[in-house]
């Protein structure tokens, strides 16, 4: 266990695989190892970040290409109907009909289950208690003021996308101040995607299964902390999460080409997650903002 642990932060000398922290950030970029280059990325964010005004330009460089990669990712979107249904046809024709798809379609109908089940008992258990005991708030009550945002976020699938409106529940209907909304909620749309982290553990599960690799405890704690970095590097955008658990496979060193059993479904998956996303980050401004006026009434005030 502890070995497999080391090889995912430190790698594998014999294989060459890069772990997490590179030994040649050059080297994993050729080899499009994505867990050691979000690993560096972190890292260059944070220094640019104390850099102040010598950062600047450097980061509005990396933001017009980020927004540059995102919009190509939504014309690739505009046709991957297109490409599931092939996919799908595919896997029915080597099935030799419906019938012996059947199975397939059953295990994909558990997996679905077995995600929105997940994803239920964050949002409707984990959350809220998190929400009553730290944020000292009616968890019924914030539900209502955030209700058109999760709508939103359900029906966008896109998380930045219901940003405007998560600040207008949070601020106006749940009364937490602009001054924590501004801060927790622009900076959770963009990292806090623990509805994703999840959907992709399960979903990593689901591919192993299907493909009958046995996962060991030390791979399954690799796999929750690679699908918890990788949510960090997901857009707000629909469907991202697919994108990034190509991280998770890889850190596991489970086949690629099984992100194609789920893609048929990923579609209503992905406004499940992604209204978990944004209630997540709804409680978290509601539990900061408890916080931050505890904190400024301990604080004497000065002559």
């Amino acid at each position: 266990m502890g070995s497999t642990i080391k090889e995912v932060f430190l790698g594998n000398a014999e294989s060459g695989k890069e772990g997490m922290i590179p030994s040649n950030v050059f080297k994993a970029m050729v080899r499009t190892d994505i867990l050691p280059l979000i690993f560096f990325s972190l890292l260059i964010g944070a220094a640019l970040s104390m850099l102040g005004d010598f950062g600047k330009p450097v980061i509005a460089v990396m933001s017009g290409l980020n927004e540059a990669v995102m919009k190509i990712v939504h014309w690739i979107m505009y046709v991957a109907p297109l490409g599931i249904f092939g996919l799908v046809a595919g896997r029915i024709g080597e099935a030799k009909g419906f019938a012996g798809f059947w199975p397939e379609l059953v295990a994909v109908g558990k997996y679905s289950a077995t995600v929105v089940l997940g994803l239920g008992v964050h949002g409707i258990i984990v959350l809220p208690v998190l929400l009553l005991v730290l944020g000292r708030r009616n968890p019924f009550n914030y539900f209502k003021g955030m209700a058109t945002a999760l709508l939103n976020a359900f029906s966008t699938a896109s998380s930045s996308a219901t940003l405007p409106l998560t600040m207008e529940g949070v601020e106006n209907q749940n009364g937490v101040s602009r001054r924590t909304s501004s801060f927790v909620l622009p900076l959770g749309a963009t990292i806090n995607m623990d509805g994703t982290a999840l959907y992709e553990a399960v979903a990593v599960m689901f591919i192993a299964q299907v493909y009958a690799i046995s996962m060991d405890p030390a791979q399954q704690i690799v796999v929750v902390l690679t699908a918890t970095l990788a949510a960090i590097g997901a857009a707000g955008i629909p469907e991202a999460g697919l994108v990034t658990m190509v991280i998770v496979l890889r850190a596991v060193d489970l086949p690629i080409e099984g992100i194609t059993l789920i893609l048929s479904i990923d579609w209503l998956l992905d406004r499940f997650r992604t209204t978990v996303n944004v209630w997540g980050d709804s409680i978290g401004a509601g539990v900061i903002e408890t916080y931050e006026s505890r904190d400024s009434a301990d604080t004497p005030a000065t002559a």
